[in-house]
């Protein structure tokens, strides 16, 4: 499993930077080429759409690893009051909910995304099937479900990683 996971976590960070050094340099570009040529940014206009594709593969993208490294929001003020046996029941529940929730979201987003790649709805600059755009919903939840899942079993800990990080002064 840990060699699973090693793998799964190389695969969101690598993918994760190239998203976002791909979406910072098309956009500046694209500011760039309408500022110097605007009857050239016309024929770049599909810069700005793939940018929030990329901006939409971002965010859901990042749920699963940013969960494992302790950086969703969270009460921890209210938690850190709690005796640790209670803390320990809160964050099992926390967990099961949150296994329970991110499966029926990455569900639901599959049945979305067949649903759009079924009905042909297309992107209107990139031309391309918003099936694209969609399908990173059963992906990102899924590897939120996976995250909740491991930590439910005991594989996981993200206030051992978070603090492991912060002490490796790693944001």
């Amino acid at each position: 499993m840990d060699r699973v996971m090693r793998i799964i976590r190389a695969i969101e960070r690598w993918t994760l930077a190239a998203l976002l050094i791909g979406m910072s340099l098309g956009y500046a570009g694209q500011v760039i080429i309408r500022g110097v040529s605007p009857e050239l940014a016309t024929r770049t206009s599909w810069i700005e759409e793939l940018t929030i594709f990329g901006m939409v593969w971002l965010a859901f993208l990042g749920l699963g690893i940013t969960l494992e490294r302790g950086r969703h929001v969270a009460m921890e003020s209210f938690v850190e009051k709690l005796s640790p046996t209670a803390r320990k029941r809160l964050f099992r529940v926390i967990n099961l909910v949150g296994v329970a929730f991110a499966a029926y979201l990455a569900k639901l987003g599959w049945d979305i995304t067949v649903f759009v790649r079924d009905s042909g709805q297309i992107s209107p600059v990139l031309d391309v099937s918003m099936a694209w755009l969609y399908g990173v919903l059963p992906v990102g939840f899924g590897l939120l479900a996976l995250r909740y899942l491991l930590e439910l079993v005991g594989y996981s800990d993200r206030a051992r990683l978070r603090a492991q990080a912060e002490l490796e002064g790693q944001p």
